[in-house]
């Protein structure tokens, strides 16, 4: 991946990436940014890769988000066109990558960290863990897609809660709220991811990745794309494509059948 704090490994069919800085609560900083983004375009290019799982090294946090350090002396024009955008970017590509993606919450999920998690399609919790949005109480909002991707997967009320309030929910409560979709014991959650996972590449992996891509554009994630990969694979089974592109190598009119 280019970073040692980011580490990959390909477990049967399955790719599973930890954020590997656990004396920093594996805060994000932009090298750990581009090893994740650099495991996204090694992933989608892997035809035997079906799954996918994300999770943190150490037991006390998945992610505690943005490495303050890497941000608190960026002038406010680097802040924006910089940091923000490249959180934006990389996340948004992690939660388009085709294959499905289950994070494991090995233990806090704070700000970009819950930002992070939420571009999973399935997350298995630690009951030792909390989730919460901290931003406003440094005077900062949610930069990494908190007030948008959070909001369409977990509703505006439960994200006002966090990211308003400062309100930090225990698994269990995150449970209840629909936030994560299964908790388990401390020390259990990558097991558990990875059997998730696996129970995942056994099925049909082209039915697999076209039914993530609509529940995706369900949710406002790449809908554009959604419908127009979907529409270009069923044209590429008709005759009229093959028969268009026959005749344009052969530098004739087409005879098109409707089929």
């Amino acid at each position: 991946m280019g970073d040692a704090r980011i580490r990959s490994e390909i477990d049967g069919a399955v790719a599973v990436l930890t954020l590997d800085r656990p004396e920093k609560l594996n805060a994000l900083d932009e090298a750990m940014m581009a090893g994740i983004e650099a495991f996204v375009a090694a992933t989608e290019a892997d035809r035997a890769v079906r799954a996918a799982v994300i999770t943190g090294a150490g037991e006390k946090a998945f992610s505690a988000g943005g490495d303050i350090a890497a941000w608190a002396g960026l002038d406010p024009v680097t802040f924006m066109r910089g940091w923000i955008r490249t959180g934006h970017r990389v996340f948004d590509r992690l939660a388009r990558l085709r294959q499905p993606l289950v994070a494991c919450l090995n233990g806090h999920a704070f700000g970009g960290g819950l930002e992070l998690a939420a571009t999973a399609d399935l997350i298995v919790m630690e009951a030792h863990g909390r989730i919460g949005l901290p931003e406003t109480g440094l005077a900062m909002v949610p930069g990494w897609s908190g007030t948008q991707r959070l909001v369409r997967r977990y509703g505006s009320r439960v994200v006002k809660r966090m990211a308003l309030a400062g309100e930090m929910f225990g698994a269990e409560e995150a449970l209840a709220l629909g936030l994560v979709d299964k908790v388990v014991p401390k020390g259990e959650g990558l097991a558990a991811a990875k059997a998730l996972a696996a129970a995942i590449a056994a099925r049909g992996p082209v039915a697999v990745q076209v039914t993530k891509q609509l529940i995706n554009a369900a949710e406002g994630e790449e809908e554009a794309a959604a419908i127009e990969s979907v529409a270009g694979a069923l044209v590429a089974f008709t005759h009229d494509l093959k028969e268009g592109a026959a005749s344009f190598r052969e530098k004739r009119p087409a005879q098109f059948e409707d089929r």
